[in-house]
């Protein structure tokens, strides 16, 4: 599709008519590009700790008084700058989501496609497989493979294993609604004449399945991944804030609520809320816009 076709495309046009869209890709644009770029763009850099100092603890966000531009948001109890840390925390909520998402499309996809090209056997039992974890809640089968993967590991590579465990169990967490959709757009496409014709002229049931089906099941994908970045980012957090998360050595937007809620009531309310309000508006700008490209997608919910 060249430049000018895509700027004519009925997304786009659905695009510049949605305030609510162009509000929710604003912010979460400029969230990403905070965290993605936050060793250019943070004022501090709350990992060196040669440049911290318990002096500098606890100084209150502007305007209050006594507060310093140098630090808007505060500083923590170690004299960290709390929006340097908020923004080095999104850098890592942001990993952990994009690879979480990343696990969750391929194995959604491969099973998906698997289970409704082939039917029979192959459908019913990954089907099932599917619905059991469904009945658990996402949180509750990223903790329990967290715990088992911690188990496994040798107690000297828990730490510096503790980022691919969290990528690992919450990807496989987020697989069966990918697949099951995957498997609903498949059964409707593999009966179609340009499947029978692909099979006529001798092509693998893979190569079909690649470069046939895939491309025409990957629109509710496309939907599912963007609602599910805003959870995987939601689930770490809560795994982070319940302790069994990302080491103290990453600290994640998770990792700085539960720091800061030691502080909450004790006045220090700032290490705490601006985390917290950070991650608000990631999750509901990133489902804003899945409920948006949802919409824009399917004519029929417009």
């Amino acid at each position: 599709m060249s430049g000018r076709a895509f700027l004519d495309s009925d997304v786009v046009h659905a695009f510049r008519q949605s305030p609510a869209a162009i509000a929710s890709a604003f912010v979460a644009l400029v969230l990403i590009l905070s965290g993605v770029l936050a060793p250019w763009l943070a004022p501090h850099d709350p990992t060196d700790l040669a440049t911290l100092s318990l002096l500098d603890s606890f100084k209150p966000p502007w305007p209050a008084a006594k507060a310093e531009w140098v630090n808007l948001f505060g500083t923590d109890s170690q004299g960290r700058d709390m929006l340097s840390a908020i923004m080095y925390g999104m850098r890592v909520s942001l990993l952990v989501g994009f690879c979480s998402v990343a696990i969750a499309v391929t194995l959604g996809i491969l099973i998906g496609l698997t289970a409704g090209y082939l039917g029979g056997a192959p459908d019913t039992i990954l089907m099932r497989i599917a619905d059991v974890q469904l009945t658990f809640p996402a949180i509750l089968t990223a903790l329990m493979i967290n715990g088992i993967a911690g188990a496994a590991l040798p107690r000297t590579m828990r730490d510096s294993m503790q980022v691919p465990v969290i990528i690992l169990s919450i990807g496989i967490s987020l697989w069966p609604g990918i697949a099951r959709t995957v498997r609903g757009s498949t059964l409707v496409e593999r009966d179609k004449e340009y499947v029978l014709a692909a099979r006529v002229i001798g092509a693998t049931s893979w190569r079909i399945m690649l470069r046939h089906v895939l491309p025409n099941v990957l629109g509710p994908v496309l939907v599912l991944a963007t609602l599910g970045l805003g959870l995987a980012v939601l689930t770490e957090a809560t795994l982070s804030f319940l302790g069994v998360g990302l080491p103290p050595t990453r600290p994640s937007l998770g990792t700085l609520i539960r720091y800061g809620n030691d502080f909450l009531f004790s006045g220090q309310w700032w290490v705490t809320i601006f985390p917290g309000i950070t991650l608000v508006l990631m999750v509901l700008s990133i489902n804003l816009l899945g409920d948006w490209l949802r919409d824009a997608l399917n004519p029929r919910l417009r």
